[in-house]
Formats: structure tokens, C-alpha cells, sequence
């Protein structure tokens, strides 16, 4: 008796032991959704160079070469040529060329003068309207309410010469080489922005980390980054944004190459880079309403707005508001 009395115990304890070991945990109750929480991965970037992208030619020859009366052709040999000589790196060699050449024809530049500078500096043909139009179409387009339009500079130009541009204010950052004007008898490079360089602001536009004191180098899950690369675009005119191109088209972002409307090398380089995909499309830079360059933009960007919509509603069933 003792044994089967302890055996049928033993077998209870087994099964008890089982229903709490081996059974899978329960479920735990979901949380219900929090009416106020907002998808957020709303904002769509499109990020710009400057110089043969948004302007004909380098800033710095409408209006700073002229004043030193040195063709622009002699002046960027010489800086090619003195970048060569001396090891250095050519956007140092053209910023501090530049004033060296401006002391030795008696010329004082500070910064007020670069940014008065910036009013003569041409544009192409539409930049002006452009962007009204994209967020104009952005708001006819978007099925996801609270869509936010962001436009950004990378140039390797003078932050200077851009401020005094007529289209500054239509820029959410700029991030261009800059002088150094109050520590030294000469203005001294602050920021130079090289051409790999460009990809370190096209992660803290990603990342949302725009002030230049801190660090982008921590890690930062995707989930957590304001601004995906598939909502942005990058224009560029040649092999120069090839490493922000590449970026972006490897990070699930766009890019679209830019060339003069003649069809000449800048057209030829176009060319090579979409068929080496480095770009979605290629255009003449014609910003004006109706052009290829518009029409190409903006099938872009309503592909970005329908993904958008698909996360927003991927998000509302995981939150059980679906």
C-alpha cells in the first residue's frame, strides 16, 4: 500500500512538476496600443551637392577668381599641380590657394564678403522653383498624413559663399568646407569636406546627429534612426559624389547624376554611372516643372511615399492597431 501510495504520489508530483516545467510558458496579455504614438519614419531627405549639381561652375569663379583676375582653368591647374608637388590634399591646397593668391594681389576677404559673393554665383535653370514644386507634389501625393520634406547641402564649396546664395533658406543643413576667420592672420580651413568625407553628413542626416560636436560613431539599430536611407535621395553631377552615390544605392537610399544640357563629358560621365548602377536615373540639370530631372525625381518619391505608407501600416499591426 505504502508503495503504490507513494508511487501514485510520485507520479502527481511527476505531473505537476511536468505542468510547470515542461508546458510552455503562458502568453503574456498584449498591451493595448497607445492611441498616441505616431509612426515616425516620416521624413523624406533629399541631399544635393553644389558645384556642377545645383550651379554651372566651382562657386568660387563667379565672383572671388574675377576679383583676383586669374582665369579659372590656371587657377585650378595651379592647385592641382601645387596639391601634387607637395602631397596635400587638394581641397586644402584650393582653400588656402585662394587667399594666398588674394594677400599677394593686396586683397583682404572675411567672411562678409564671401557671403555677398554668394549673390552672383549662377544656378540652373528651375533650382529657384524647385523646391516649392517637389513639396507641392509631396502634398498631392502623400496618403500618410505629417510627411515632412527635408532638403540638405554636402559640398565640398565654401559654406560662405552658400549663405549668400539665393536658395540658403530653403535648406534644412548645410554641410560645406569653411574658413576659419578670428584665430589667424590669414583665414585658416576650418571643415574641408572631400569627396569620401560627403558620406560622413549623409550619416548624420541617417542618423539624425547634425550637430558637428558629436560623434556619429556609436552604434544606432536601424529602427532608431530618424531619417532611413530609403527615404532619401542624392544628386550629383559626376565621379566626385561617386562614394555618397554608392552609399546610398548600398543602404536602400536613391541618387540621380546631373549634366549640362549639352551633351558632352558631363553626359558621358552620366552615362557610365548608370550603367555601373550607381544611379536610378540621370538627367540634364533642368530643375524646372516638367523636365526629365522632375519627372525622374518625383517617380522617386513616390515610390518613397508608398513604402512609407507600407511601414506605417506594417507598424499599426504590429502595434495591434491594425
Amino acid at each position: 500500500m505504502t508503495e503504490r501510495a507513494t508511487g501514485r504520489d510520485r507520479e502527481r508530483d511527476a505531473d505537476e512538476a511536468s505542468s510547470h516545467v515542461d508546458a510552455p510558458p503562458a502568453k503574456a496579455k498584449k498591451k493595448p496600443a497607445n492611441p498616441t504614438e505616431v509612426f515616425e519614419k516620416k521624413t523624406i531627405a533629399l541631399v544635393y551637392d553644389f558645384d556642377g549639381t545645383l550651379s554651372p561652375r566651382p562657386m568660387q569663379e563667379y565672383s572671388f577668381l574675377p576679383q583676383l583676375g586669374i582665369e579659372p582653368a590656371q587657377f585650378w591647374a595651379e592647385c592641382s599641380r601645387l596639391a601634387r608637388e607637395q602631397g596635400a590634399d587638394p581641397l586644402i591646397t584650393y582653400m588656402h590657394l585662394m587667399y594666398k593668391m588674394a594677400r599677394e594681389k593686396g586683397l583682404r576677404i572675411d567672411r562678409d564678403d564671401l557671403v555677398k559673393q554668394g549673390a552672383k554665383v549662377e544656378l540652373y535653370p528651375g533650382v529657384a522653383e524647385w523646391f516649392d514644386a517637389i513639396a507641392e507634389w509631396i502634398n498631392i501625393r502623400s496618403e500618410s498624413k505629417g510627411v515632412e520634406l527635408r532638403h540638405y547641402l554636402v559640398s565640398s564649396g565654401l559654406t560662405e559663399i552658400i549663405d549668400g546664395t539665393s536658395i540658403r533658406h530653403h535648406f534644412h543643413n548645410v554641410f560645406a568646407s569653411e574658413y576659419w576667420f578670428d584665430a589667424y592672420e590669414l583665414p585658416f580651413p576650418k571643415r574641408v569636406i572631400t569627396d569620401t568625407g560627403k558620406t560622413q553628413y549623409l550619416f548624420r542626416i541617417n542618423k539624425g546627429i547634425e550637430d558637428l560636436g558629436d560623434s556619429i560613431n556609436s552604434h544606432m539599430p536601424e529602427e532608431q534612426r530618424p531619417i532611413p536611407f530609403r527615404n532619401m535621395i542624392y544628386f550629383g553631377d559626376g565621379e566626385t559624389d561617386v562614394p555618397s552615390m554608392a552609399l546610398m544605392r548600398k543602404s536602400g537610399g536613391h541618387a540621380i547624376a546631373v549634366h549640362p544640357e549639352e551633351r558632352g563629358k558631363g553626359f558621358e560621365t552620366c552615362v557610365e554611372l548608370f550603367r555601373a548602377g550607381r544611379v536610378d536615373f540621370f538627367a540634364a540639370a533642368d530643375y524646372r516643372r516638367g523636365s526629365d530631372l522632375f519627372k525622374r525625381t518625383c517617380l522617386l518619391l513616390d515610390r518613397i511615399l508608398a513604402d512609407i505608407r507600407v511601414q506605417e501600416e506594417v507598424w499599426k499591426v504590429g502595434r495591434g492597431a491594425g
